[in-house]
């Protein structure tokens, strides 16, 4: 695991966590410069999805250490904020349950925090793998019926959608051939089958959720199933649309969470 740092040490530090199967770049590098502004930021690079290590994706849980260690050796234990994008919001959750450290502010945004058991995750990786690695790992699908799908969405979709499926490339456009099928399937079986407490509540700090109101209703009992007092910040809007789309927005919201005013 990596950590990209930013701007001026004497700020406040924000650390920033990627979605599922996430370059880093792709998935935060249009928010980095103007979020200096305000802050110190940090961006994790998780195991076997940086294109300048050799390493697996070993655990949902392994991982949380190692960012609960850097923040320990880096920042002295306490950090002014953690923002979790989809996949991310459930390490925010495990960092506030294990409070081995201490975060002012858990952000999480528009995480689905979606668990199952071994079989039905197993059952799930034999479906999603066929369809997902070689998109991640050379850019198209190998069904045809994907494939066109694809292109359509690519011809005729939104900003929203086209702005997704680029989170799965390099900024430059290349494909993310650096990552294996292994840390692909451990990170999402990982995630599905590590539990999360319910009912979270940090001895010290806040829990904000930036809710995409598009996503449904039983997410927003979710995020009050797994956290005891969340703040939920509304928008609506599709899965990280806020983050994806609105740049100056989501920069603006996050501003507004983790500065006090005077």
């Amino acid at each position: 695991m990596k950590v990209y740092e930013f701007g001026d040490k004497q700020k406040p530090a924000i650390l920033l966590l990627p979605g599922t199967c996430c370059y880093w770049r792709s998935n935060f590098g249009h928010v980095i410069e103007p979020l200096q502004k305000n802050f110190y930021v940090c961006c994790v690079s998780y195991d076997g999805f940086d294109d300048t290590e050799d390493t697996e994706f070993p655990s949902m849980l392994e991982e949380t250490t190692k960012i609960e260690n850097y923040i320990k050796e880096k920042h002295g234990g306490h950090i002014r904020a953690v923002y979790g994008c989809s996949l991310g919001g459930s390490f925010v959750g495990l960092l506030a349950a294990r409070e081995n450290i201490q975060m002012d502010y858990g952000i999480l945004g528009g995480s689905d925090l979606d668990q199952a058991g071994a079989f039905k995750t197993k059952l799930l990786c034999k479906i999603a793998m066929p369809l997902l690695y070689p998109f991640i790992h050379d850019g198209q699908f190998k069904q045809k019926f994907m494939q066109k799908k694809m292109k359509k969405i690519m011809e005729n979709g939104s900003g929203y959608e086209k702005t997704f499926v680029n989170m799965m490339k390099t900024p430059e456009g290349k494909c993310l051939s650096f990552i294996s099928r292994e840390s692909v399937e451990r990170q999402f079986a990982s995630d599905m089958i590590t539990p999360l407490s319910d009912h979270i509540l940090p001895k010290h700090g806040e829990i904000h959720i930036i809710y995409a109101l598009q996503m449904g209703e039983k997410y927003r009992k979710r995020y009050y199933q797994h956290f005891a007092k969340p703040v939920l910040h509304e928008f609506n809007m599709k899965h990280e649309e806020l983050l994806a789309c609105h740049k100056e927005e989501w920069v603006r919201t996050i501003e507004e969470i983790c500065i006090p005013k005077e």
